[in-house]
Formats: C-alpha cells, sequence, structure tokens
C-alpha cells in the first residue's frame, strides 16, 4: 500500500485534507495550544512551568524502559505530540507535528505483531474513542515480555486536543490493562495538580458572571498567578489517600501469553 507523504512523514491513516491542520478542532484554549505547539521550546516550558499540573519526580517512562531486557530496544511514543523523548524512539501520533516521524491512528496500529520491546503513551488515552481497542492494539504490537508505560487522567478539567473522552481512577487503570501482568502501578500527578485546575476554572467562573471573554481572560491571568500552587504535590504525591483525589495514574506492565492474562477479548 503507498501511503502519502505530509511535511516529509508517511500518514498512515484515512484523513480529510482540513484535518492534518496545525489548528484542528478542540475548545478555545486548544486552539491557543495548538499556535503555541509550532514552537516546541515555548509550549513545553509552558506545560511544565505555568500549567497546573506537577511533573512527576517519583516515577517516569526511564523506569519502564529499565525493565527492557534487550540493549538494542525498539521503543514508540504514541500520542507524542510535539515531544520527543528521545531521538532513537518512534514518535506515532495522529496528526504530523514536527517531532512525529508516523502518522496514523493507534486504534489501527499499522505495525507487525510482536514488532516493539517497550509502548509508551503519556496522557493520550482520554483523547480517543475507543481506549481498550488501543491497548489492545498496544499489546498486539509488542513482543513477547515486552513493557507498557501509561499515564492516564483521572481529576483534570476538560481539555479536547481535539477531543476529551474519559476519565479512569486507580482500579480502572489497572482493569483497562488487564491484558498485561502488572508490574508497578501508582500516582502520577497529585492530588494539588488536580484541585488547581479545576479551581482556576471555577475561579474564573465565578468572577466572569456569565461573560464567556472575561471567564477566558480570568482564567489566563489565575493561571499566570497560581501555578507555583502545584508544588504542593512534591510533597502530597505519597500521601496514603493521595489517590483518591490524584490528577492522573501511571501503570508498567508486561505482555504474556495471551490467555494467561485477559487482552479485552473472550477466552
Amino acid at each position: 500500500m503507498v501511503y502519502p507523504i505530509i511535511k516529509g512523514k508517511p500518514i498512515m491513516r484515512k484523513f480529510k485534507s482540513d484535518e492534518l491542520a496545525e489548528t484542528h478542532g478542540g475548545d478555545w484554549l486548544d486552539g491557543i495550544k495548538s499556535a503555541v505547539k509550532k514552537y516546541p521550546n515555548l509550549y513545553k516550558f509552558i506545560t511544565q512551568i505555568i500549567s497546573p499540573v506537577c511533573p512527576s519526580i517519583h516515577h517516569s517512562y526511564k523506569d519502564a524502559l529499565a525493565l527492557v531486557s534487550c540493549e538494542n530496544s525498539r521503543v514508540i511514543n504514541i500520542g507524542s505530540g510535539i515531544t520527543s523523548l528521545n531521538p532513537a524512539f518512534i514518535n506515532f501520533d495522529y496528526y504530523p507535528y514536527e517531532n512525529v516521524d508516523i502518522v496514523g491512528d493507534v486504534h489501527k496500529l499499522p505495525f507487525p505483531d510482536n514488532y516493539f520491546d517497550a509502548v509508551i503513551n503519556i496522557v493520550m488515552l482520554e483523547h480517543i474513542s475507543e481506549p481498550e481497542k488501543a491497548v489492545n492494539e498496544m499489546w498486539r504490537v509488542l513482543k513477547q515480555d515486552g513493557i507498557i508505560y501509561s499515564v492516564a487522567p483521572f481529576i483534570v478539567g476538560f481539555h479536547a486536543s481535539p477531543g476529551d473522552f474519559q476519565r479512569w481512577a486507580f482500579p480502572g487503570i489497572e482493569r483497562l490493562h488487564k491484558g498485561f501482568k502488572k508490574l508497578d502501578t501508582g500516582v502520577f500527578g497529585g492530588p494539588t495538580s488536580g484541585m488547581l485546575w479545576i479551581w482556576q476554572e471555577w475561579l474564573a467562573m465565578l468572577i466572569s458572571f456569565g461573560v464567556k471573554p472575561l471567564y477566558q481572560f480570568w482564567y489566563i491571568v489565575i493561571m499566570l498567578l497560581t501555578w507555583p500552587i502545584k508544588y504542593l504535590d512534591l510533597l502530597l504525591v505519597k500521601h496514603s489517600a493521595a489517590m483518591n483525589i490524584a490528577s492522573s495514574f501511571y501503570f508498567i506492565g508486561r505482555k504474556c501469553a495471551e490467555g494467561e492474562y485477559l487482552t479485552g477479548k473472550s477466552t
């Protein structure tokens, strides 16, 4: 099969021409994010510093990759966006962002069975319509004993990019990955991050008196003034009750023989 090449990237999915624009729907905030994504360093600064979510210092994809047995491992970052975690990784996304290597649909990954040693997906699963199908596809393309590293949200505000469909409590992210042997799971984004995101939007709503442009103005101002509060999560993320109101959870699992662990298919 011959695939079109857009911006030097193979487009391995069906698409409409307007889908591949840098701005692709979503809410008003997503329009701002789409514009800023043209400048990766600025976008990275905003998401890591100004956003209400505190970067995790306790767990990262590197913890998962340390469990990969082979030295020259083949790793894919699904839903990579403009982020490049490692130049050796394959960056896969639905849109042809700057650092994306292959454009395609996670519901039907254009790779053979047992191809990758590790799969990474970070706060991506909430943006797709059928996450269980997507996780099954990740299971399929992983080699036997391959590693999956997922981060999925629990308490965060709506953030269409361009879609936003679901959230998972702590038992939910484990169930979503029921096709894998659990190696580790826990809180990724702490309770302060979840609270701050919701509180920023709530306060902007309260003082905007139903005027949408005023709400948008206050939301940006409040975010700029209050983002340091999120660093309380450096203390609270390890609290025994943090999972009750955590911003997000991580899951590290290993692919085992089909039938040993459920994969969402009948056995």
